[in-house]
Parts: structure tokens; sequence; C-alpha cells
């Protein structure tokens, strides 16, 4: 099978492909490179890859509309998982239109080049920033979504609606995932984790966001791309049980479906930097600040459909978990503190 990711060079991407190629697929890979965070821990993550005999790479921007549509003509992809997205909450504040490109327009072209291609299943990412502003945990894939409190939020469910559209008009069959803070080796710069650590060893104070009063729902990386993996290969179907009287936003009648991927074990911020803490050895001097424009207090996954649907569900010990990925920034960036 020969499956087409974008956004190959990034964190969830990287683990994806790995997965694939060792299981004997295919892999078309795009990424533009771009400098929202260390392009070279992006390079590094494609180097891993890229002498694979049966990768081929495009550094491409899937906003650019003539070239995504030269991609999939050439190549002829199977199944597409579309990773590739300008990811952050709070730079949305600073940079909207970068989400505009990549986000939207970019996914119209993921979109296009399924419908003229004949891809047989479509797999995106979409996000827990989806449930904005519902409090009602945990959050459930048959909640209203419709108060994003953020941009990349807003970004995001417009691409459950672009799909919800496509698989409906065209029969293109889509899964949406909603990660919920993922985390682990070759993780992102810009994220929590990365920055606590790298702070941590160099002595310099953390930033620690409304006072610590924060839950999150972590989910390591392994646990994604197994998910991402089962769910590419069961393809979306329409719902013969969906009702247009009383409708539930996780399914359609057309072959269209959206599930959480989380941990479903949310836990509270500070528990989380103490098992970075104990990991390290060392302790943390912390800066407490107020909540962030655009940020949630809370998240928590209620992944019982994702069970149901490919027998499996998040369950790393997040203890485990930023152990592994604190082995891993060693090894990476060695005893200097590079990052």
């Amino acid at each position: 099978m020969k499956v087409l990711v974008t956004g190959s060079a990034g964190f969830i991407g990287m683990h994806c492909v790995e997965r694939l190629l060792a299981r004997g697929d295919d892999v078309v890979g795009v990424d533009n490179l771009n400098d929202y965070y260390d392009v070279t821990l992006k390079d590094a993550r494609l180097a891993r890859i890229a002498g694979h005999e049966a990768f081929h790479f495009h550094c491409v921007a899937v906003e650019d509309k003539d070239a995504m549509a030269g991609i999939f003509a050439d190549e002829k992809p199977d199944r597409v998982i579309h990773l590739a997205a300008q990811a952050g909450v709070r730079y949305s504040l600073e940079n909207p239109h970068a989400y505009i490109d990549a986000n939207l327009q970019g996914f119209i072209n993921i979109l296009e080049g399924c419908r003229h291609n004949d891809v047989a299943h479509l797999v995106y990412a979409s996000s827990s920033s989806v449930y904005g502003g519902n409090e009602l945990m945990p959050f459930s894939e048959h909640h209203s979504v419709d108060h994003p409190v953020s941009l990349y939020a807003a970004t995001k469910k417009a691409n459950e609606l672009m799909a919800h559209t496509y698989s409906h008009l065209y029969d293109l069959p889509t899964t949406g995932l909603r990660f919920f803070t993922v985390y682990g080796p070759w993780g992102r710069p810009d994220m929590a984790l990365f920055l606590f650590t790298n702070a941590i060893r160099k002595g310099v104070p953390i930033d620690v966001y409304n006072k610590g009063a924060m839950v999150r729902d972590f989910t390591y990386i392994d646990d994604i791309v197994e998910g991402v993996i089962r769910v590419l290969d069961k393809t979306a179907t329409p719902n013969p049980d969906f009702d247009p009287l009383n409708p539930d936003p996780s399914s359609s009648k057309a072959p269209y479906r959206v599930f959480n991927i989380g941990n479903g074990n949310p836990t509270p911020l500070m528990n989380y930097i103490g098992a970075l803490e104990d990991a390290l050895g060392m302790k943390a001097e912390k800066n407490m600040m107020p909540m962030q424009p655009g940020d949630v207090p809370a998240t928590s996954s209620d992944t019982t459909e994702l069970k149901a649907w490919v027998r499996f569900a998040p369950h790393t010990d997040v203890r485990d978990g930023v152990a592994r990925f604190v082995d891993w920034y060693i090894s990476y960036y060695g005893c200097n503190n590079q990052a």
C-alpha cells in the first residue's frame, strides 16, 4: 500500500512514517521544513527515514495548490495521513494568517487531491482544542464543539466540517482524530515538556500558567501512532443508525468519522512537572503565571468510541512516558544544554 503522509518531518509524522515503513508500506512524505521551530530537529527526524528505499520525500508546503495537485497525480497514494498544519494555540494570536494558509488552504488542497485521485481513506489531525468553551468532562465526540476559544481550534473545527462535506458530496471516506496533548521523544520544542526540560537543565525558571491549576490528558507518542495506523486501516463508513432528526456530531450518513485519541487519564500540570523533576533528578524553579488567552484549564478524553472502532486506546503511564522523553532528550542534546 502507498501512503501519503503530510508533515512527515514533524513529531507525529516521523513516527507514523517509521511505523508504516517497518510494516512494508511505500510512503510518500510531504513537509515544507519551515522555521516555526528549530529546523535542525526537523532535519534530524527526516534523516531517520530519508534513506529508506520505500520512502520518497517532497519538500513542499501543503498550501501550494499546484505542487500538491502534482504530487497526488504523480504518486497516486492509496491512503493519506494528513498531519501538516500550523500548530500552537498561542502563536495563532500572533500570526493568524499562517493558520488560514496552512490549515484551511492546505486542507482543501488535500481534500481535492484525495477526491480527484481515488484515495480510499483520508485520516487527518484534528485537536482536543475544538472542545473550546465546553467544560463537560470527559470530552466526548457526541458533545457540541461550536465554541472555539482560539483561531487554531477554529481551523481544526473547520477541517472537520470540510471533511464531512467531501464525504457527503464525493463519497470520500474521512476520519478526523482529535489529538490530546501529545508528548514523547522527538517532540516539538514549543511544547511544555520540551520547554520545561530545557529550562530546568539550564537552571532557568519555568513559566507555569494559571498558577499551576491546569489539567491535561497527556498522551504518549507511541499510543498516538498505534491509534493513527489502526484508524488508517479501518476505512470510515456511514453510520447506519444515524438519525438526521437528532444528528450525532461524531458520524454521518456519509463515510465520515471523528474520534478522540487521548490517554483517558487527566493529569494535573504540577504532577506532570513532578514526574519531569524526578526523571531529571532536578527541581524546577517556577514562575506562577496567569491563564493565557486562548487556553483552557482542563482537557479529558472519552475514548469509548475509538476503543469500539479499532479495539485500542492510549494507556501509557505519564511517569513512564516522561522518563522516556528525558532519556531521548539527554541522548540527543548530550550533557550540554544545547536546546
